[in-house]
C-alpha cells in the first residue's frame, strides 16, 4: 500500500495543469447506457474512480476503450442489468447506472453502494424519484431491484438538493413518457454538463443550470461525443496550496479550470489576504505575508463546496486567529481533524462546526488517510509542516486526483511516492 512522504518547507511556485472533472465523468460514462453505439468522452481524468466505473460497466457488456484522456465507449450490446457488489461498493457513484438501466430497459439490479468511509449518505432520494416515475422498487439482499414496463413523466420535489439524486432522475425521465419535472434540482456544474450531454444525445431538457428541470420524455436517444469540464475541486485544491505554501511574492498558476465554477473558493481566498487573478480558462494565486483566519459554511453549488472544507482547514491551522468551519452538507465529516492534530494543529470538533485556533508551527508526523479529501487536507498541511510527514493510505486520494505527487513536485514541493505499511 503506497504512502506520500512530503518533506515541507519548500515554497510553490509555477504553473500546474488541472484534469476532467471526477465527478462529471462518473455522471456522463453511466449516461452511455441510454443509447446504443459508439460514444467519445474526451477530458477524461486517469483516477481509480474511474477505473471502477469503467470496470463496473464492461461487466454489463460495454467496450471500453482508452487512448490518453479519450474514452470510446460502445454500448450496442448490454448483456447485463446487473451491477454487482463487489464494483458497486467501491465507490458510491456506481448507483448512477441504476437510472439508465431502468429508463432504457425496464429493469435493474443495483447493489447499495459504498465509498468513502465517512456518513450515512442514503439513497432513498434516488429510490422515492425512481418510484414516482413508476419503478417498482425492492430491497433484496443488499440489492435495489427495480422494474418497470416504461417509466412515466412526474414531478418531482427534492427535500434536499441531491447531485446524485438529480442525475439519475434526469438520465431516466429522458426516456420516459410525458413530462418530468425535477425541483430543488442541483444546479453544480457537473449536473449542467450531463444536462448538455443528454441534450447532444437528443433530449428535451429546459430550464438547464437552474433549480427547476423539465425533461420531455424521447422514445430514443443517440450516441454522442463531450469534452469533460475541468474538476474544479482538483483546482481549488492547487489554490489552496498556492495560499498556504506558495512562494512569498510568486503566483502559482492554476491551468486549464474554469474561474466562474470556483467563485466561492476565490472570494474566501481573497479574504484570507491572498491575492487572486483570472483569465478565461486559468487562476493565479499569490500567497498573502500575514495569512487571516476566515470563517466558512459549506453549501450546496455556488457555495463554497463540502469537497473544501477539510482543505480549508488545512490553510486555517497556521492562519492568525481563530476561524470556525461549519459543514451544512454532511455533519460528520471531520475525520481528518485528528489526523491533522498528529501534526499540532488546534482544532476542536462539535457536532458540525470545527473551530481552528492557528498556530505558528506544525510538525511533520505519520498520519493516516481516511477519505479523498481527507487526504488532500494532510498532503496540503504536510507541505508546511517542519520535517518529514508520511501519509498512508493514499489509494483514496488516487480516487480523486490525478498524479498529485508529481503535479507537487512540478511547482517545487518535496514529495515522493513510496510503499507504505499493509493494513
Amino acid at each position: 500500500m503506497d504512502k506520500f512522504v512530503i518533506r515541507g518547507g519548500r515554497p510553490l511556485s509555477g504553473t500546474v495543469t488541472i484534469g476532467g472533472a471526477k465527478n462529471a465523468s462518473l455522471a456522463l460514462m453511466p449516461a452511455t447506457l441510454l443509447a446504443g453505439g459508439t460514444h467519445v468522452l474526451r477530458n477524461t481524468p486517469t483516477l481509480r474512480d474511474v477505473v471502477t466505473m469503467t470496470r463496473l460497466l464492461e461487466t454489463m457488456g460495454l467496450h471500453i476503450g482508452q487512448s490518453g484522456d479519450v474514452l470510446t465507449i460502445d454500448s450496442s450490446h448490454i448483456t447485463s442489468r446487473e451491477a454487482p457488489y463487489e464494483h458497486v461498493k467501491k465507490m458510491r457513484a456506481s448507483i448512477y447506472v441504476l437510472g439508465p438501466l431502468v429508463g432504457r430497459f425496464g429493469e435493474a439490479r443495483v447493489s447499495l453502494p459504498g465509498g468513502c468511509a465517512w456518513g450515512p449518505r442514503p439513497v432513498n432520494l434516488h429510490i422515492e424519484g425512481m418510484r414516482k416515475l413508476g419503478a417498482e422498487i425492492e430491497l433484496e439482499a443488499g440489492y435495489i431491484v427495480a422494474k418497470a414496463k416504461r417509466l412515466h413523466g412526474a414531478r418531482i420535489l427534492f427535500d434536499v438538493s441531491s447531485v446524485g439524486a438529480t442525475g439519475n432522475i434526469l438520465m431516466a425521465a429522458a426516456l420516459a413518457k410525458g413530462t418530468t419535472l425535477i425541483e430543488n434540482a442541483a444546479q453544480e456544474p457537473e449536473i449542467v454538463q450531463l444536462t448538455e450531454f443528454l441534450m447532444k444525445m437528443g433530449a428535451k431538457i429546459h430550464g438547464v443550470g437552474t433549480g427547476r428541470l423539465e425533461v420531455e420524455g424521447v422514445d430514443e436517444l443517440k450516441p454522442a461525443e463531450v469534452t469533460t469540464i475541468p474538476d474544479r475541486i482538483e483546482a481549488g485544491t492547487f489554490m489552496i496550496a498556492a495560499a498556504l505554501a506558495g512562494k512569498k511574492g510568486s503566483a502559482v498558476r492554476i491551468e486549464r479550470c474554469n474561474p466562474n465554477h470556483v467563485g466561492s473558493i476565490i472570494v474566501k481566498l481573497e479574504d484570507a489576504g491572498a491575492r487572486v487573478e483570472t483569465g478565461a480558462d486559468w487562476v493565479s494565486v499569490t500567497p498573502p505575508e500575514k495569512l487571516t483566519s476566515i470563517n466558512v459554511t459549506t453549501a450546496i453549488y455556488p457555495g463554497f463546496p463540502t469537497d473544501m472544507q477539510a482543505q480549508w482547514i488545512s490553510l486555517m491551522m497556521v492562519a492568525s486567529g481563530t476561524s470556525v468551519v461549519t459543514d451544512t452538507i454532511y455533519f460528520d465529516r471531520f475525520m481528518h481533524v485528528p489526523e491533522l492534530s498528529r501534526l499540532g494543529a488546534n482544532i476542536t470538533v462539535k457536532e458540525n462546526i470545527a473551530t481552528v485556533v492557528g498556530v505558528k508551527r506544525l510538525a511533520g508526523a505519520k498520519v493516516m488517510s481516511t477519505d479523498l479529501r481527507a487526504s488532500a487536507s494532510l498532503i496540503l498541511a504536510g507541505l508546511v509542516a517542519e520535517g518529514t510527514t508520511e501519509v498512508l493510505r493514499v489509494y483514496h486520494i488516487d480516487r480523486g486526483y490525478d498524479s498529485v505527487e508529481k503535479k507537487l513536485q512540478a511547482l517545487g514541493a518535496d514529495i515522493k511516492r513510496e510503499k507504505g505499511e499493509e493494513f
